[in-house]
């Protein structure tokens, strides 16, 4: 074992280092109790997993100037943020020291310790928002350089009511914002008919990705206008004079378990200047004023996906 001297101060009991290129330290592990200095206050790195339900001890990183990327903290700590006190285990910084995510849990998930038992952890929290003060449980966190709000992940179960251009919307999984406050994209809880260039749409995605909340199903511009969706409920007929017609529609899989359900997988209709965009590929990609669109109910084949396969 070994010392080493941070911008924070120094670290003893060090097990494991990485360097770059410049010499400086890109990541190391102790295994013995320490305490830096930080803007944020005084912050005590991870050096012994207590418990079944924390992950092994993680490495701090650092970017090339010295400056701290990302650290996990022995136990939950209250750190000042710009949207209030959050507790962290986990958390990663800007190049300008400014925080980039704060994690209030960084539990590790295993056969013996699942996301409900981590979620059974988690105390619900109160912060501002561009859209006024939330309340929930989250997984995260993500602010820009400037320290703007810029998404909330939310855990599993959790909602939100918030105010968005297209109508007060229940929200899941995640929000996200632009750094001047406006709403970028949502996940709506439940489907909602949104007004769009080529006409209303159902919004829904039945499998949102779940990892984090900066990138939602409903996608909007700094104005307030639809910019991207899924959907499952509708398909779009294309005419194009004297070129015919094509139909887009969503898909359907077999439910994750192999049994025989039927889901179905989400069309995305992306929405740009002058064009909409079909399943995100621009061989899909059709001029809004020279193209005739047709919106057609989906015939109801297909169920929620279900992921108990007992």
């Amino acid at each position: 074992m070994s010392s080493v001297n941070t911008l924070y101060g120094d670290l003893s009991g060090v097990e494991f280092r990485t360097l770059y290129s410049n010499g400086k330290m890109d990541g190391c592990l102790v295994t013995e109790p320490n305490t830096l200095t930080t803007p944020y206050g005084t912050l005590v790195p991870q050096y012994e997993a207590e418990d079944m339900g924390r992950r092994a001890v993680k490495p701090m990183y650092f970017y090339k100037d010295g400056s701290l990327k990302s650290i996990a903290l022995q136990s939950q700590t209250m750190l000042e943020t710009p949207v209030g006190a959050i507790p962290a285990e986990l958390v990663t910084f800007h190049k300008n020291g400014s925080i980039k995510r704060i994690f209030p849990l960084d539990g590790k998930l295993s056969g013996f310790w699942s996301w409900k038992n981590e979620f059974a952890l988690a105390e619900a929290l109160t912060f501002r928002s561009p859209v006024g003060e939330l309340t929930a449980k989250i997984i995260a966190l993500q602010f820009y350089e400037s320290g703007a709000l810029k998404s909330i992940t939310l855990w599993p179960g959790q909602t939100l009511k918030v105010a968005t251009p297209v109508g007060e919307i229940t929200i899941r999984t995640g929000l996200a914002f632009y750094e001047s406050g406006e709403i970028r994209s949502f996940e709506p809880l439940k489907k909602i008919d949104i007004p769009t260039p080529i006409g209303i749409l159902t919004a829904y995605d039945n499998e949102p990705n779940g990892i984090h909340g900066d990138i939602n199903s409903v996608q909007l511009s700094v104005d307030g206008s639809v910019e991207a969706l899924s959907t499952v409920d509708h398909a779009v007929e294309v005419s194009i004079p004297g070129s015919g017609s094509e139909l887009f529609r969503p898909g359907v899989k077999n439910n994750v378990c192999g049994d025989e359900r039927k889901v179905s997988v989400p069309m995305r209709v992306r929405f740009e200047k002058r064009a909409v965009v079909f399943h995100d590929n621009p061989e899909f990609s059709f001029d809004l004023e020279k193209s005739r669109f047709a919106i057609m109910q989906m015939d109801s084949v297909t169920k929620e996906p279900l992921y108990s396969c007992g």
